[in-house]
């Protein structure tokens, strides 16, 4: 690392941008273990099309932030190799719907790998992914494609919310000796938050209650959860106390802090950008009422995209889930 670099020292809480978060994440990581390298299509001179990695490449030089062809399966496929050997690559897929051409190197190659040795050989892949959609792009880049990937056992999925969360996420999907999708929340990379990088964080496929409430739970992973915060202050105008669960992690999910919620509020309203048909939100609604079914007041309800290709831009709005739908479940759920 050069002289010039200035990372974020130690219990000195300050205010980052997610992608700003994750930078650093990256930055303190690979100063840990050398042997974390960075692999992507632009992710060195140009630090990125969001500047995620900006001057990584200039502190660490091009043997371990590493520029790749345009060829997402030769990325995974040298970066499966690179696991093989000992190192922990952190692969870039510069945008969501730019995944599919190594969809096959993942699902049958590197989510299957441990077992296929018995458990002898570990494949640390983190696969970043910048997700979903509100940025006004054009067709390819703002798909949400996280079930496919929780869908496949072998594979770990996470999906920050907030700039605390990517900090120290990052960090511990490269300490993890699973591959891991992480599902970066596009539109939010550029709002700031706290970041504490003294503290010690909850353990990765943990959710959290990102907001205490009586009446409702309402839960969500990545780029929602804001939006459900929303909802619940709306809904607390109208005398409606609503507790917001940030998921964190798509697969595995941690049900247990979800159970607990809705044990105490008896709803359950599940959102999410992806498309409602077989999303996550299902295997949500079906394992709560399994588990919480003598509790529930209401079915469990899913607000979610619709199931249809993504719509160009000018569209959009209308395609994502956003506070009227979100409270029109709300007002369904509590009516019953």
């Amino acid at each position: 690392m050069s002289a010039t670099t200035q990372p974020t020292q130690p219990n000195q809480p300050t205010k980052l941008p997610l992608a700003r978060a994750i930078n650093e994440s990256l930055r303190r990581a690979m100063d840990n273990d050398p042997k974390v390298l960075v692999m992507g299509e632009d992710v060195g001179k140009l630090g990125g099309v969001f500047r995620v990695t900006d001057g990584l490449q200039k502190d660490f030089g091009e043997d371990r932030v590493i520029d790749t062809p345009l060829a997402e399966s030769g990325i995974v496929g040298t970066a499966i190799g690179l696991a093989l050997r000992g190192y922990r690559p952190v692969v870039e897929i510069q945008f969501d719907g730019f995944v599919f051409p190594a969809y096959d190197q993942i699902v049958t190659q590197l989510a299957k790998m441990h077992a296929r040795a018995l458990g002898k050989v570990k494949l640390p892949v983190v696969i970043r992914i910048p997700y979903a959609g509100g940025i006004g792009a054009v067709e390819h880049h703002s798909e949400s494609p996280e079930a496919l990937f929780a869908h496949v056992a072998g594979l770990k999925c996470v999906s920050p919310s907030n700039a605390s969360d990517a900090y120290w996420m990052m960090q511990q999907a490269i300490e993890s000796d699973d591959p891991v999708i992480f599902f970066e929340p596009k539109r939010r990379y550029w709002e700031k938050g706290e970041v504490d990088t003294g503290a010690i964080p909850a353990p990765l496929h943990t959710a959290r209650v990102a907001r205490q409430g009586t009446d409702l739970t309402l839960a969500a992973y990545g780029p929602m959860v804001k939006v459900c915060q929303e909802a619940a202050a709306a809904a607390e105008e109208e005398g409606h106390a609503l507790e917001v669960v940030d998921l964190r992690t798509i697969s595995p999910i941690d049900f247990d802090t979800l159970q607990r919620s809705v044990e105490k509020t008896r709803r359950l309203v599940v959102v999410h950008e992806a498309p409602v048909f077989l999303g996550s939100g299902s295997e949500i609604a079906a394992r709560i009422t399994e588990r919480c079914f003598y509790h529930l007041e209401a079915p469990v309800l899913r607000v979610g995209g619709f199931h249809a290709p993504y719509p160009p831009a000018r569209l959009e709005d209308e395609y994502l889930p956003d506070l009227d739908r979100v409270l029109d479940a709300v007002d369904r759920a509590l009516a019953y």
